[in-house]
């Protein structure tokens, strides 16, 4: 099966703490991923690796067949990230921030695209006001809506659901559930064990910047046992 992500002993330093350590990865395309840690545990900092936001320390990173280089600006055509980071413009309108994101990635039908999208999120009556103004919970729904604006082939979402009213995280439910059912491949880190296993193909556990453990979704009776023993050793 092809895989969208191939990593290989990656790692990545800061000074002299240790924030990814020989980290293996492969998620097959249309896979849905949900990894797993405690805080700390390096999620944030593998999504941004994975995402071409941070460069790797060691190690290699394919996206989608593409060992990715110093420039990775072709790949992020094809990437939706959301991260702790909105990446929105506060003085600008969500129209005009998610146009912007459509136009630069050359969205056909880029007004008729910023309105399908933020229909999706449930922006309401908010799409012409300055994301300055916002919620916390609506920056990230503008967030979610710019992350799939190009309709990427690859979704990265590190803790996605933070911030999101109980109906707001219900509807983010269904657009991944969509985006997965449509072929995407979707990476998300999450605390919440119950939402981030019945979404997920598989699961995974990322401990002190490695990768502790993964399995199939499908088999989760003990995973919760299996987590709290695997972070309370990581804890000693």
């Amino acid at each position: 099966m092809q895989a969208t992500i191939v990593a290989r002993r990656l790692g990545k330093r800061f000074g002299g703490h240790v924030g990814l350590a020989d980290v293996d990865l492969e998620v097959p395309t249309g896979e849905f991923l949900t990894i797993f840690g405690p805080n700390g545990a390096g999620k944030t900092t593998l999504i941004r690796c994975l995402a071409t936001l941070a460069r790797p320390t060691t190690g290699t990173v394919e996206l989608l067949g593409t060992m990715l280089t110093r420039t990775a600006a072709g790949i992020r055509s094809r990437i939706g990230v959301v991260s702790h980071q909105s990446f929105l413009y506060g003085q600008l309108t969500a129209r005009e921030n998610l146009l912007f994101y459509a136009r630069m990635f050359a969205v056909e039908q880029p007004d008729e695209r910023v309105l399908a999208v933020a229909d999706l999120v449930q922006l309401g009556d908010r799409l012409d006001d300055q994301v300055r103004t916002f919620s916390r919970g609506l920056v990230q729904r503008c967030a979610i809506a710019r992350a799939l604006v190009h309709e990427p082939d690859l979704l990265l979402f590190d803790e996605p659901f933070s911030g999101l009213d109980p109906l707001a995280a219900a509807r983010l439910v269904e657009i991944l559930r969509a985006a997965h059912d449509a072929g995407s491949t979707v990476v998300m880190t999450s605390h919440d064990l119950r939402r981030g296993t019945e979404l997920a193909d598989r699961v995974a556990v990322l401990r002190r910047g490695r990768l502790a453990h993964i399995q199939p979704a499908s088999t989760t009776e003990n995973f919760e046992a299996t987590y709290n023993r695997l972070v309370t050793e990581g804890q000693q």
